[in-house]
């Protein structure tokens, strides 16, 4: 029974020595193996490039839309256009009676498509809706110096509805090179349409000088407008300048680029400096 005894508890120990030699050469087995084959647990995927979300089909951000603030921030201030400027309350009262009658259309050789193009071009000088009525957000300011006024106005349209109004501004040179206009107080007019050239400012422009010749008070009057438009987007500007001393091209001009400017970082969602008053 001794002998038995000590048989027994020799196999025992001789047995923990075993299993723990075995377990010493696993857990260094495992200590040497690189950690990604250890993990069993697969990684989170990567997350796309910009680049392949843009090919992915990725919405892009919507078009900014002009709200009714922004369409103040956009208008022009009289130190914009500097020279003796002076900024007017309520330039939506304007009105110039040369603009008043109808146009004969008996001197048109293709009838009444072409006088229609022409009635619509002086209606929308004399009540400030050139190129229809805005379809959202807009606002207008109007300057004075001596006999010549400028307005200006910045207004959001349909894009379909601007694309056409560009479309038939740029056409009205040739179908209203010049007619005449009947009627009203001032009684007949020469009319005249030439086109104009603009800064490379926004997505589209056009310019047109517009002169009414007339009498006033039974004397001889010329009306000489200068008219621009420039899109950006399905936003506009407008602006016409001049009146009976004729118009200065050079402040049409800076007015194109200081609006132009003025209406993009506006559309960018920022709001635009704040151009000095006191300018020398």
């Amino acid at each position: 029974m001794a002998t038995g005894t000590l048989l027994a508890t020799a196999a025992c120990g001789s047995g923990d020595d075993s299993t723990s030699a075995e377990s010493e050469t696993a857990a260094a087995t495992v200590a040497e193996r690189p950690l990604a084959a250890r993990t069993t647990t697969p990684s989170a995927s990567p997350s796309p490039s910009p680049s392949a979300s843009k090919s992915a089909g990725a919405t892009p951000s919507p078009a900014a839309t002009l709200s009714e603030t922004g369409a103040r921030n956009a208008l022009i201030t009289a130190a914009d256009i500097e020279d003796d400027w002076v900024q007017v309350k309520n330039p939506q009262s304007w009105s110039d009676k040369l603009l008043i009658g109808q146009v004969d259309a008996a001197q048109f050789v293709t009838g009444k498509t072409d006088a229609a193009d022409c009635q619509r071009l002086v209606d929308g000088l004399y009540d400030e809706k050139l190129l229809g009525t805005p379809s959202g957000a807009s606002a207008l300011n109007g300057f004075q110096e001596g006999d010549s006024r400028l307005l200006y106005q910045v207004a959001a349209y349909q894009k379909a509805t601007l694309d056409k109004s560009m479309d038939w501004l740029g056409k009205l040179p040739e179908t209203c090179d010049q007619f005449t206009l009947t009627g009203g107080d001032s009684g007949d007019r020469t009319v005249q349409v030439v086109e104009a050239s603009l800064p490379k400012e926004g997505d589209a422009r056009q310019g047109l000088t517009v002169t009414v010749k007339g009498t006033s008070n039974g004397d001889p009057v010329t009306l000489t407008l200068d008219v621009a438009v420039v899109r950006v987007g399905d936003d506009a500007i407008t602006i016409t300048n001049g009146g009976l001393d004729g118009a200065d091209e050079d402040t049409t001009k800076t007015a194109v680029e200081q609006g132009t400017k003025r209406l993009k970082e506006v559309l960018a969602g920022r709001t635009p400096t704040p151009t000095p008053s006191n300018l020398d």
